[in-house]
């Protein structure tokens, strides 16, 4: 230990005289201190890495993973409502009263009218959607949202899983929509990339 400060105060002694006043002066005992902490990180003991200890972890199995259930369309609907009441429905953004008009109506383009159509639409053509534990209960979990007016079109939000594909959902709740309230030239999705997609379908089994 006594040869390490040695050695550390000569060497900075050294600097001293080479870079004079750039190199800060040590007292022997400062000196003594510093190659004293040194040596000690030095020579310190390595203590062994600590991992974690899974022992107290059951092994899994596939029983142990999360699951759904879903009944097969052959199945009774008391079962498929059995099963679908396990899942939520889709959330409605909105609590209107549906108006049910038959196609052909000249119903004025309003955003209460849109909504209240729309509501009639979830359930006139309610199979392609998820708002019932029946259809819930064999993977049908899409609903259909009112988002805004843009001009004479209109836009809307799907989301959840559908049987059918998103573009032709789309198609059958706009010719509802289109066929009620003939101002409308054109209904949209707001996001027509993702929302028509086959992968939104794939993301959105259960929300």
């Amino acid at each position: 230990m006594k040869l390490c400060a040695s050695i550390l105060l000569a060497f900075i002694q050294a600097q001293r005289y080479s870079y004079g006043a750039f190199v800060p002066h040590y007292s022997s005992h400062r000196a003594a201190c510093i190659a004293s902490k040194q040596a000690n990180i030095l020579h310190a003991p390595l203590n062994p890495l600590q991992m974690s200890d899974w022992d107290s972890f059951a092994d899994l199995d596939d029983d142990d993973l999360p699951s759904f259930t879903v009944a097969d369309e052959n199945d009774t609907q008391e079962y498929k409502a059995e099963v679908g009441a396990m899942y939520e429905a889709p959330e409605l953004t909105t609590n209107v009263e549906p108006i049910f008009m038959p196609q052909g109506s000249q119903m004025e383009l309003t955003e209460e009218n849109i909504e209240g159509v729309l509501a009639a639409c979830r359930e006139e053509i309610g199979t392609l959607f998820g708002y019932s534990a029946e259809n819930r209960g064999v993977g049908i979990t899409g609903g259909v949202d009112f988002l805004y007016l843009d001009g004479p079109c209109v836009v809307l939000k799907l989301k959840g899983r559908f049987w059918h594909q998103r573009p032709t959902v789309l198609a059958r709740v706009g010719a509802y929509i289109m066929g009620r309230i003939p101002e409308v030239i054109d209904v949209v999705v707001e996001n027509p990339d993702y929302e028509l997609s086959d992968a939104a379908n794939e993301n959105e089994y259960f929300y």
